[in-house]
């Protein structure tokens, strides 16, 4: 049997924050969770793109429960300023999906000295997740779903250059940010578990799925070729956004779903289709990495969780 939306348990009374919200997959996300009814705090950076989301979202759920906090996920300061925020308004929070990303960008380095992919997708995610999981620890049923990438398949982190100061690859930067990803919900699954907490954490990743992330990269690159010939895979090959968020929605809501575990699509090569457990890569599955990754990002941001 396939699951669908419709298969979404009731979410009215939850909290849902989603990050990168106002557009592709974390659009999809907080409208298949706005449907059923959670009320969604939509982590958003780009103003006009979140106006067009809250619109789509209303249209289609006119009873939509929604709330928008600005935040960008490679800023360190915008991430506790937006915390802060969240925490303030809300006693408790059900559900955080850390999905917001860039993907194969030319390098770029933040304001906190970090290269931009890592910065955006590892430890902004890293320190909004720490800043507001004392909100979730006393949830019961509460869960962290971590979006992560086929391309963690050919990640490794790089201790020694993590932030490509002496050799920088767009592919190897993302593909490096998609492990620590992974190594960051696996992690964090083994510490709520180990310390008895009623949080779950896992990961979901999209397959191949049409969003306007692809093209970021060789936008900003000016590789026009590039650019073509995604745009024609989107088209022609990639499922849809709705579908690549499935995954997703489902680590966030499926009753059976169990801490650690990674849901992908059921097709071939995991590329397409709905919702399945999958297996990661072996790296990925690297307890002795994952601590090691832990212990760096405490370090990097000065923040630690209190589990």
């Amino acid at each position: 049997m396939t699951w669908t939306l419709d298969d979404i348990p009731d979410q009215r009374g939850r909290v849902a924050v989603v990050t990168g919200a106002n557009g592709g997959l974390g659009l999809e996300t907080a409208l298949g969770l706005a449907g059923a009814g959670a009320h969604v705090v939509m982590v958003c950076r780009n103003p006009a793109k979140t106006d067009a989301a809250l619109a789509r979202i209303r249209a289609e759920h006119p009873d939509a429960s929604l709330e928008v906090v600005a935040c960008d996920l490679s800023s360190q300061r915008s991430v506790r300023a937006s915390t802060e925020e969240i925490h303030d308004q809300h006693e408790r929070i059900d559900l955080l999906v850390a999905n917001e990303g860039v993907m194969a960008i030319p390098r770029r380095i933040t304001d906190d000295g970090w290269e931009m992919q890592l910065a955006t997708n590892h430890l902004g995610h890293w320190t909004f997740t720490a800043l507001l999981i004392d909100r979730m620890l006393p949830v019961d049923g509460s869960r962290v779903v971590v979006v992560t990438s086929e391309f963690h398949k050919a990640g490794r982190i790089d201790f020694d250059d993590l932030h490509g100061d002496r050799r920088y690859s767009r592919w190897k930067g993302y593909a490096q940010s998609k492990l620590a990803n992974l190594l960051f919900a696996s992690e964090l699954s083994r510490r709520l578990l180990a310390g008895r907490h009623p949080t779950i954490a896992g990961a979901a990743h999209p397959g191949y799925s049409a969003t306007d992330l692809q093209a970021v990269g060789p936008k900003m690159g000016g590789h026009k070729l590039t650019e073509r010939i995604i745009d024609l895979g989107n088209r022609l090959i990639a499922q849809s956004s709705a579908m690549g968020a499935l995954p997703t929605l489902y680590a966030a809501t499926a009753p059976n779903m169990v801490s650690g575990m990674l849901i992908g699509p059921d097709g071939l090569f995991d590329m397409r289709g709905h919702p399945e457990a999958v297996v990661p890569s072996k790296r990925a599955q690297d307890p002795a990495l994952a601590r090691r990754l832990w212990a760096v990002s405490e370090e990097l941001t000065g923040v630690s969780f209190p589990i």
